[in-house]
């Protein structure tokens, strides 16, 4: 049985992990464990005032102990200064270092030889994903130089490779591949995925994109080892299954991370919240564990806890040291123990214990978003499906334990979605309630068959044969549900003090009487914090996003309700940038779209269509349209009335030059359809965008006297021309380019316009009140090569 001061012990040092993102939050701990010293020594009553204040039973209205407050503030400072000191930094070898400054902007290309580490994965793009402790560079090619080297290095490698040449690679296995090395991108867009956090969390410091492999020779190729069990699994599994049923069974056996799962119906399970279906954590574990406990219950019980424990740390190897599988690993060792021992175990001390010991080896995992969610899940499960189920005791007792679980896991998992994805799945409770019983079978079953596998293939693909129709059936369910009409809603991130307070009002629901009698009222509290928020924004915000992209510049424009879009870019662009954008910044509906070049790629606009209705479409009339290029389904079911010069019937306008569209507090006008010019007049502010223009056409352009002064220029970074800017007259440049022509950014210089590129800068956001503010801290004195 934990102890008072253990426990607050441990919740001091997560809270000591939590508090690192703030500049010397560990000593702001110890401060505060000074001063409670203080005041138990004079046994101030705050601890009764603020009882009485969250009207608090009297058993809580505790003394506290002078020595457990200082403990508590030292342990809060060590967590900070241990996770500080545990963050990985680049050795002074480190394959890192080799990245040239002079290859910012052109190719970098290397031989690095080192080891496999883990197994190759599929990303997104098609191609083999893994990662490589890199021992020696063989070869560098940098521009306007050839140097080969043998070079000994160190550190690992992010690499990717085409995926016929990945195929087959083992962990540890000695290569050698050849490709670019590049420096991790940080998150360049507001709230996209930060590439550079990622590697640096994973210990890699550098990219490597492979173009060939080699096997080093003289090494021997592994022959065994996890990743050859949890191949044959796989391979057992969807030998009869086939795809995707085979690799989805395998997945809920072992773990989406350790197959690879078509990213179609990851997407599915993740957009209809049946994510957890496809993660090894709890619900595995407690499969492995009961199938252990039935097979060995004539047994004593110290070869029970043998055979758990040796099934547990077989399940760990197969699904990988992932903090979430560990969690529950640990938490099946402690009801393992338990049952040897005959005492019983208190599930909250087990978890709290489970989630410190991990800490404690890695603290770096307290932002791993996977071990936040699992953590809370499992807490959600613990202490609130009883007091659900008790509510529904006019219901029998498994349908009422169907209902509690998804609504326990929902709620308590809710506000971090919201804080990292902005996004709620409404069908969520409805679409588990179905699957349980489908996930129960296809787990138990798999779990089975993989067992049959190591044992006798055959059998294990004929186990698994038999639950096609219940895989079949699961994958029809979640393509429906993710298919219906608000199948998945963006609600917008929320900040760090909105979730503090819905994790305080879920507590307060949780351990006090009185909220408990009054959910309801903690629950519109709930509501009311996430939706005002998003209220307020609709009536009165007005940004303007220059978003940072590789290829076609896209601008994001939101006027209170009302959210425009300027081109769409490729799909990997509209998939991986466009889109979760629009989704962390609450947008559901593109009420205008405009795409200022068809003669560029417009693929983006069918990834952006499937999840977001567009209610009116423009282009230039000028340009050579092809109905590929256009969005496939524009939303037929509204009526342009938004836009009054559009008739009722029409969703895509074709523009000619001068000819103008005011949307709100934004006008729209293409000044030259043959050359790509328009004007965006955004909150009584002109920005003119300018495509690809050669010199001649610049001049041209001026020498027509269809230009007029604008407050932004916004253009692709090459050279322009000082007639084009004297007439143009702008205050403010914008690139959407890596780079400038050094030219121009002088002579902008020279004219005092302020300039900004988004390979610098990042995402550039304008708002009337506060101006142009960037993502991206850059310093003035970097010189862009073009």
């Amino acid at each position: 049985m934990m102890t008072l001061a253990g426990i607050v012990l441990c919740f001091a040092y997560i809270l000591g992990l939590l508090i690192t993102t703030i500049p010397g939050g560990g000593y702001l701990l110890l401060g505060l464990g000074i001063v409670a010293t203080l005041l138990a020594r004079r046994r101030f009553a705050i601890p009764s005032a603020i009882a009485r204040l969250l009207r608090l039973p009297e058993s809580w209205q505790l003394k506290w102990n002078p020595k457990v407050c200082i403990a508590a503030g030292l342990v809060g400072l060590l967590a900070s200064l241990y996770f500080q000191a545990r963050i990985p930094y680049p050795a002074a070898n480190d394959v890192s270092k080799l990245i040239s400054s002079s290859s910012v902007n052109s190719e970098q290309i290397v031989t690095v030889q080192g080891k496999v580490i883990g197994s190759p994965r599929l990303t997104r793009s098609g191609r083999s994903q893994f990662w490589m402790k890199a021992t020696q560079v063989s070869q560098v090619i940098v521009p306007a130089q050839v140097a080969n080297s043998n070079q000994a290095v160190s550190g690992k490698l992010y690499v990717t490779l085409p995926l016929l040449q990945g195929t087959g690679l083992r962990s540890g296995q000695a290569i050698a591949v050849t490709g670019k090395l590049y420096e991790p991108k940080p998150a360049q867009n507001p709230g996209e995925f930060d590439f550079r956090a990622y590697l640096a969390q994973e210990g890699g410091f550098a990219g490597l994109s492979g173009r060939q492999i080699s096997l080093t020779p003289g090494t021997p190729i592994p022959q065994w080892g996890w990743w050859a069990i949890r191949q044959k699994i796989i391979q057992t599994q969807v030998r009869w299954l086939g795809s995707p049923e085979g690799p989805l069974v395998s997945s809920m056996v072992l773990g989406s991370r350790a197959v690879d799962l078509p990213y179609d119906i990851r997407d599915q399970f993740a957009k209809i919240g049946l994510a957890h279906a496809l993660a090894a954590s709890g619900f595995q574990t407690s499969l492995i564990l009961g199938l252990v406990l039935v097979l060995t219950r004539r047994f004593p019980a110290r070869m029970q806890i043998i055979s758990g424990t040796g099934a547990l740390a077989i399940f760990v190897g197969l699904a990988g040291l992932q903090p979430a599988v560990l969690r529950a690993a640990l938490m099946g060792f402690a009801a393992l123990v338990a049952l040897g021992t005959q005492r019983k175990i208190k599930p909250l001390g087990s978890l709290l214990v489970a989630a410190t010991f991990l800490l404690l080896w890695n603290p770096l995992w307290i932002w791993d978003l996977g071990f936040q969610l699992s953590l809370l899940a499992t807490l959600g499960l613990l202490v609130t499906v009883p007091p659900v189920i008790k509510r529904l005791d006019w219901l029998p007792p498994a349908i009422a334990t169907l209902i509690a679980v998804p609504i326990a896991a929902y709620l308590w998992t809710l506000p971090l979605q919201l804080y990292a994805f902005g996004l709620v799945s409404p069908y969520s409770i409805v679409v588990n309630f179905l699957t349980t019983p489908l996930i129960s079978i296809i787990s138990i079953g798999g779990v089975i068959s993989a067992l049959a596998a190591l044992v006798w293939p055959l059998a294990g693909s004929a186990i698994a044969w038999l639950l096609y129709y219940p895989t079949h059936g699961l994958i029809a369910i979640v393509d429906f549900f993710s298919r219906l009409p608000g199948n998945s809603i963006a609600v917008g991130t929320i900040s760090t003090l909105q979730l503090a307070v819905l994790y305080g009002l879920i507590c307060l629901a949780w351990l006090q009487t009185w909220w408990q009698r009054r959910w309801w009222a903690a629950g519109l509290i709930a509501v009311g914090l996430i939706v005002l928020p998003v209220w307020y924004s609709y009536t009165t915000l007005f940004r303007a996003t220059v978003l940072a992209t590789s290829g076609e510049p896209i601008l994001v424009v939101q006027d209170q309700s009302r959210v425009g879009l300027v081109n769409s870019g490729n799909e990997a662009i509209a998939s991986l940038t466009v889109l979760p954008f629009l989704q962390k910044q609450g947008i559901n509906q593109i009420d205008w779209a405009v795409a200022t070049d068809t003669q560029h790629n417009h693929q983006g606009w069918s990834q952006i269509v499937d999840q977001l209705p567009i209610k009116a479409f423009y282009t230039s009339a000028a340009s050579k349209v092809r109905a590929s290029d256009r969005p496939p389904a524009i939303a037929s079911d509204q009526k342009a009335v938004v836009l009054p010069s559009l008739s009722a019937q029409k969703h895509s306008q074709l523009l000619t030059s001068g000819q103008t569209i005011q949307i709100g507090s934004t006008a729209v006008q293409p000044v030259s359809t043959d050359l790509a010019v328009w004007v965006f007049k955004l909150y009584d502010q002109p920005w003119i965008w300018l495509s690809h223009l050669k010199s001649s056409e610049q001049n041209a352009l001026v020498e027509s006297g269809q230009l007029a002064p604008a407050q932004v220029l916004w253009w692709t970074g090459e050279p322009l021309t000082n007639s084009l800017l004297k007439v143009i007259k702008p205050q403010i440049a914008i690139a959407s380019a890596a780079s400038i022509d050094p030219d121009t950014l002088a002579q902008l210089r020279r004219n005092k316009i302020e300039v900004y590129w988004t390979g610098r800068d990042g995402a550039l956001q304008w708002q009337p009140n506060q101006g142009l503010t960037r993502t991206l801290e850059s310093t003035e004195n970097e010189v862009p090569l073009l």
